[in-house]
């Protein structure tokens, strides 16, 4: 045997089992695909981020409903003009004015789209502060809750304001009003302080149920006004969008409602000329002097004659 052949036989090179090679390349092909994946998993988290950050700084276009918002209170202006019809279901809807004042009860509200059909903005009036034993809900007020009787109306007594009977009728009568379409009220009689109400009822609980009447027509979307009752303006005037005075000039009290005029509000002022209808120059010199008040002449009874202040 030679040296070459010994050394041959020396180094024989060792086998490798076939079980151990399969298993190598078994894990060496795992090892690629997790790799692949890893890889696959990276890209498609970038694009994901790049497209939320992308959305998060354009606007949604592809969203055809827009989100819904609520209502705008109503506010008229100082100036507007207007008319008031209480006796009865309105008689004339055709007058050139921008607001009708018309009774809650007695009107429709096939009658007040048709107003709103006519670019007229409608104010509905009930009294907030008296019994009237005529009215539809009459039967739901608590007998502990009625007063003495308003002086000169006849059917009508103070009612207890400060009563959570009242105030719920109160709240049912605005949601007729937003049933109805009204958009805004006209809450009267909320002055039994200056009255003889029977019910001890003191100027700080006109404040508080002004307060409640507001917060509450305006949680429906309605606007509301200060009827009279130019004692408590000051402390209610922020909450109101208008005034509805009464005879200012009769009872030399305009002043107290001159500043809704200055923060741009109107003051639906009515004076009752004994001569009405007939209104002579000498009426419109008495009765139309306050400046920027929406100013009209009526009959007591509220029916649907006026006479409208020009300019006033």
């Amino acid at each position: 045997m030679d040296a070459t052949s010994t050394a041959d036989a020396d180094f024989e090179p060792v086998k490798t089992s076939p079980k151990r090679s399969l298993h190598n390349r078994i894990t060496l092909v795992l090892l690629i695909l997790a790799s692949i994946t890893i890889i696959a998993l990276s890209i498609a988290l970038g694009i994901e981020l790049t497209r939320r950050h992308t959305s998060a700084n354009v606007p949604d276009q592809t969203s055809s409903t827009p989100t819904k918002r609520a209502s705008k209170i109503w506010q008229p202006s100082a100036g507007t003009t207007w008319q008031i019809e209480l006796q009865d279901p309105l008689a004339n809807p055709n007058l050139n004015v921008s607001v009708y004042d018309i009774d809650l009860f007695n009107n429709t509200a096939a009658t007040i789209s048709a107003l709103h059909a006519k670019n007229r903005k409608v104010i509905c009036y009930f009294s907030a502060g008296s019994y009237e034993d005529w009215s539809p809900d009459h039967d739901r007020f608590d007998k502990n809750t009625i007063g003495k009787p308003l002086k000169g109306w006849p059917g009508e007594w103070w009612l207890d304001t400060n009563s959570k009977n009242v105030r719920k009728l109160m709240s049912d009568r605005l949601d007729l009003a937003v049933r109805k379409g009204c958009d805004g009220v006209d809450p009267d009689n909320v002055d039994a302080y200056d009255n003889d109400n029977g019910l001890n009822l003191k100027v700080s609980d006109a404040v508080a149920y002004v307060t409640f009447l507001a917060m509450e027509a305006q949680a429906r979307n309605l606007s509301i006004g200060l009827k009279n009752a130019g004692t408590i303006l000051p402390q209610v005037e922020r909450l109101m969008q208008w005034a509805v005075n009464e005879q200012c000039i009769e009872y030399d009290e305009c002043e107290l409602f001159e500043s809704f005029i200055q923060h741009g509000k109107p003051v639906f002022h009515i004076e009752y000329p004994e001569s009405a209808p007939s209104i002579s120059v000498q009426d419109v010199d008495k009765y139309c002097k306050p400046k920027g008040f929406s100013t009209v002449l009526k009959k007591m009874d509220l029916d649907e004659w006026v006479f409208e202040c020009a300019g006033s």
